[in-house]
């Protein structure tokens, strides 16, 4: 609470290969709680793109900031895939590797080119940078994403009312991300409501919480709660 985020670290989280060291594409899909009294209740999710044989990682993301100086939100750009926001160490939720990373990283490029939201940023329930990652994920369904409760704005549909789940294994109802139900094999089934998200995934098996994020738990009953 109350950091400047002028002096927050920006270092790399060091859960990326460098580039220079792994020749296969790559295609990673990180969660790091928001910034200051934000990641109390959500995350910042980005994507990261390594094509084969690339020396370079480009990261694709929404950036609030940027509609209050009137510029796009949608930034694609080359950057350190795992780099902490603003002294949140993110979270890898999702990687494809190899072929199937090259094949569908011209699908994503696609995907970020026609994000029907490029100006505009409303922190809650969205569109925002958890509405960008969905709508990427939604329209590569091989990226199978499973995008935590905790993304906020992920339930925000650009296409009306009715959508393919952001894993594309399932469906979702969903009224302007303030109130709708979601039921797909990856997520399992969420309930949201003003843009908060209750869930259980019966396959986890865990529970889903705002906040807190997903609750899982192993065969001895234990309870072990991850943030994003």
């Amino acid at each position: 609470m109350g950091q400047d985020w002028r002096t927050a670290s920006r270092a790399s989280a060091e859960i990326a290969q460098q580039p220079d060291q792994v020749s296969e594409a790559l295609v990673q899909v990180y969660a790091a709680r928001a910034f200051n009294w934000r990641g109390v209740f959500g995350v910042h999710t980005w994507i990261a793109t390594k094509l084969e044989k690339a020396d370079h990682y480009i990261v694709h993301q929404v950036i609030g900031w940027r509609a209050w100086q009137g510029a796009k939100v949608v930034v694609s750009e080359r950057e350190i895939p795992d780099r902490l926001w603003y002294g949140q160490r993110p979270e890898l939720i999702f990687e494809l590797r190899g072929d199937a990373a090259q094949a569908v990283i011209p699908k994503i490029y696609q995907a970020v080119e026609v994000y029907p939201y490029p100006l505009d940023y409303v922190l809650w329930p969205g569109p925002n940078s958890n509405t960008f990652t969905a709508h990427v994920a939604r329209a590569v369904p091989e990226l199978n994403v499973d995008l935590p409760p905790t993304a906020i704005g992920k339930d925000y549909l650009p296409a009306g009312l009715w959508a393919r789940a952001p894993s594309g294994t399932g469906y979702q109802l969903s009224l302007f991300g303030l109130l709708g139900v979601l039921a797909a094999r990856t997520e399992g089934v969420e309930l949201n409501l003003l843009g908060l998200s209750f869930g259980v995934d019966p396959f986890g098996p865990a529970i889903k919480l705002p906040g807190l994020g997903r609750v899982g738990f192993d065969l001895g009953g234990s309870a072990k709660a991850s943030g994003s």
